[in-house]
Parts: C-alpha cells; sequence; structure tokens
C-alpha cells in the first residue's frame, strides 16, 4: 500500500461508507453484524483509491462494498446501508471502466429488488429505482465533464508547447540570420586583413625593412588571426554547433606550430565527453593564454598540452619546453590573473610556475 496520506476527498468517500454501518449497529442481527464488519474493513482501503497502487484493486474493492452493504440494505431495512451502496455506485461510475459500472448497477437493482420481495414494499422499491437511475445519470454526466475539462487542459498544453516551439524556431532562424552576416561581412573582411597584411610582412621583410616595423605588422596579423577564430566560434556558438574544447585547442596549438615552426601537441586522457559551456571556455582560453606567454617569453619552444577526463572533473596541464628552468615571475600578469579568477568561479585550481625544463601551467575543474 502507498505511503501517501488520505485527503479531504478520501475522508468523504470513506465516511460514506463507514457512517451508514455505524449508523446500522443498533438494529443489526448476527448476520448484519458480520456484513457491518466486512463492510468496515473493507473501507480502510477505500481511503487510498485515488492512488496509483490502489487502481488495481479498486474495483474489486468497491464491488465488494457494494455487494454486503446491498446485502444489509436487504436483509436490514431502513439501515441507513442504501447510502453506502449509492455513494460507492457513484465513485464506480465517475472512476471506473464499463464492466465494474454494469456489475456495480446490477448489484444494486438486485438488492433493492431483493429488500422489495422481502419486507413487500414495492410501492419504496420504485422510487428506488430511481435514485439508481439518476446516480447513474449523475454519475457519467460528471464523468463527462472531467473529460472535457482534461481534454480542455490538454489541448491548451498543446497550444502553449506549439507556441514555445514557434518562438524557438523564430529565434533559432534569427540567430543563423545573424550568425551568416557574421560569416559573410566580419569574417570575410578579417581573413582578407590577414592575407593583406601577411602580404605587407612579406614586402617589408623584401624590402630590408626595419625590424620593428616587421613586428608590428606581425602582431596585427596575429591579432587578425585571433579575431577570425573568435568570430568563427562565435558563428558556430549562434548556429549552436559549438567548437569542442578539443578542437578548439587543436586549432589553437596548430596556429602556434605555423606561426613559430616548434612542436605542439595535444593528448588525452581519460574518456572524452561534452563538457559545461562555462568549463570549456575555461580550458581554451588558458590555452590561449599559456601559448600567448610562451610567445612572449619563450618564442618557438615546444609546448606539450594534456587534457585528463576525471570521474569528476576534467585537468589541463600546458607546458613549454625551454630546455632549461625558467625564473620565477616576480607577479602574475593581467592574463594568469584572469586565468585565476575563470577557474575559481567554477570552483577549480590553478597552478602555475616554473618547471625543470620550462613554463608549466595546471588547472582541475569540476566536470
Amino acid at each position: 500500500m502507498t505511503t501517501r496520506r488520505p485527503e479531504a476527498q478520501d475522508w468523504l468517500r470513506w465516511a460514506l461508507v463507514a457512517g451508514p454501518m455505524v449508523a446500522a449497529m443498533p438494529r443489526a442481527n448476527a448476520l448484519a453484524w458480520v456484513l457491518i464488519g466486512v463492510t468496515l474493513a473493507l473501507s480502510v482501503p477505500v481511503l487510498w483509491l485515488h492512488d496509483p497502487a490502489g487502481y488495481r484493486w479498486a474495483p474489486v474493492v468497491t464491488i465488494a462494498v457494494i455487494g454486503a452493504a446491498g446485502t444489509l440494505l436487504a436483509i436490514v431495512p431502513n439501515s441507513w446501508a442504501s447510502v453506502t451502496m449509492f455513494g460507492t455506485t457513484f465513485f464506480v461510475v465517475l472512476k471506473q471502466r464499463t464492466g465494474p459500472i454494469v456489475l456495480a448497477v446490477a448489484i444494486d437493482l438486485a438488492a433493492i429488488t431483493c429488500w422489495a420481495v422481502l419486507h413487500g414494499t414495492w410501492q419504496s422499491a420504485l422510487p428506488t429505482y430511481a435514485v439508481v437511475v439518476v446516480i447513474l445519470l449523475l454519475g457519467l454526466n460528471r464523468r463527462a465533464r472531467l473529460a472535457r475539462i482534461e481534454q480542455t487542459e490538454l489541448a491548451l498544453a498543446r497550444a502553449q508547447t506549439a507556441n514555445e516551439e514557434h518562438a524557438r524556431a523564430a529565434a533559432l532562424a534569427e540567430r543563423a540570420r545573424i550568425a551568416r552576416e557574421l560569416h559573410d561581412v566580419l569574417a570575410h573582411s578579417l581573413a582578407g586583413l590577414s592575407l593583406n597584411l601577411q602580404g605587407a610582412r612579406l614586402m617589408l621583410v623584401r624590402d630590408g625593412a626595419s625590424p620593428d616595423a616587421v613586428a608590428q605588422i606581425e602582431r596585427a596579423q596575429k591579432l587578425a588571426s585571433d579575431g577570425l577564430a573568435e568570430a568563427r566560434e562565435a558563428v558556430a556558438a549562434l548556429r549552436e554547433d559549438a567548437v569542442g574544447a578539443e578542437r578548439a585547442i587543436a586549432d589553437l596549438l596548430a596556429a602556434y606550430r605555423l606561426d613559430s615552426g616548434a612542436r605542439a601537441d595535444l593528448a588525452i586522457e581519460g574518456e572524452s565527453r561534452e563538457l559545461d559551456p562555462a568549463v570549456r571556455t575555461a580550458l581554451v582560453r588558458a590555452v590561449q593564454e599559456a601559448l600567448a606567454n610562451t610567445r612572449k617569453h619563450a618564442a618557438h619552444a615546444d609546448v606539450d598540452v594534456t587534457l585528463h577526463y576525471g570521474a569528476g572533473s576534467v585537468e589541463l596541464t600546458v607546458a613549454d619546453r625551454q630546455g632549461r628552468r625558467p625564473p620565477a615571475a616576480p607577479a602574475a600578469g593581467y592574463g594568469l590573473r584572469g586565468m585565476g579568477e575563470r577557474v575559481a568561479l567554477l570552483a577549480g585550481r590553478l597552478d602555475s610556475g616554473p618547471a625543470e625544463d620550462g613554463w608549466r601551467i595546471h588547472l582541475m575543474v569540476p566536470a
């Protein structure tokens, strides 16, 4: 039996079963006491007929209650047993299938007939037959009304779902339009700018321009390349096709190899899985900042990146191979501070410092 506590309607249904039995006790004979005891015992599970577990045995319990109350009505007239019989019949008509309804009405009619035959009260029996018909009609009407209300609620829920889907489709269409605009305008412009800067750098090198001028062009080209990568990432996010952490890190390492000519490898440990967008962003930005520091302090150094998927976390290690132990930094730069703040917001941990042959960054975030 379920542990759900009975509600007000459950107690009312129980009172319609148990109350008339108590009222019938003063006039009860030996057989009546047996019927009263059976009905009172059956009134206990009546409290849980609305529970999912109670649906299985509800027809058996209600039909047994109607049968016991009908028999009591036949042998003890004017005992209020009809209240139990009619109240339970109404519940059967309201909640159960055709078979139990037909059986309940048949038991009612049979009990009234036996009462009339045993006590010769056919004049009183005719109005009682009419009561059965009224209860049947009221129950069917109430049942139809509840069905209409349920259908209306279902239709409203479907309409709301359709409206939400329509709004979502409109939002996705707008996002796709914005993504196309970004790709066709901003991304193409940045790509053209990057190519023009590359051509300008080659011309300056060919004409023997000063190293400062070449360096400025190279920095401008890097900014254009980074902006192009971020624009493509924004387009992918707008199209709900965001680049995964592994692919984004691999793209950063590929760009580092092209720029520096050094080795840059990515190792994946554990079983790859989809990460939360905030975690993914923290990992990608950490690699981006680490590579920027390597370009600045140890140009052309090899880089090893390890991405480890743990049971409840993901760890990232970025180590550049300078061939010597670098001196400790006097203070963390703005990039490392921002990286640490991003990791702290995710309840993670960041360690950064010199290693035996280079600089090492290690972070761990729950995932």
